[in-house]
């Protein structure tokens, strides 16, 4: 059976298909039972939480993730504007957005932090780091901190 953390949904958004299946991969090795769900840019993950707002669960609240993973380098909408975006809106600015990037950019790291990231990941050179790095993410984020299950618009 699973448990509350495990039901939260985890929405990545990367456009490189290497990488999101890896990723995808390395969460399943790392035992993260989550729904995950990928997208190709920042203005599709916007539009799905946009639909998700509108969706209600069994307890009539908004099917909203627990946890953004954001690459920063993504056409049409790059993850720099999407973090600007998600953190300005009221609706989706407690869902922690976690920065997972190829970038170690010293500007990119301080710019993610000042607008709203949670953390800022530097994607590993190999599958096994991925893992370990997944591996870490799953006990911090569904074992270790306290997450707003339900990411509730303010009201």
């Amino acid at each position: 059976m699973l448990t509350t953390r495990e039901l939260c949904g985890i929405l990545i958004a990367d456009d490189d298909k290497d990488d999101c299946f890896l990723i995808n991969k390395a969460l399943e090795e790392s035992g993260v039972k989550n729904p995950v769900h990928f997208l190709q840019d920042g203005s599709k993950l916007l539009e799905h939480l946009s639909e998700n707002l509108r969706t209600l669960d069994a307890k009539g609240l908004p099917s909203l993730p627990c946890l953004i993973l954001l690459d920063l380098n993504m056409p049409l909408m790059d993850g720099r504007e999407t973090l600007k975006r998600l953190k300005a809106n009221t609706d989706y600015r407690k869902i922690p957005v976690v920065i997972l990037s190829n970038s170690k950019n010293p500007d990119d790291i301080t710019t993610a932090y000042r607008e709203g990231a949670a953390s800022f990941m530097t994607k590993p050179d190999d599958y096994q780091g991925l893992v370990n790095m997944m591996a870490m993410l799953k006990t911090y984020w569904f074992q270790t901190v306290q997450l707003p299950l339900k990411s509730l618009p303010q009201g």
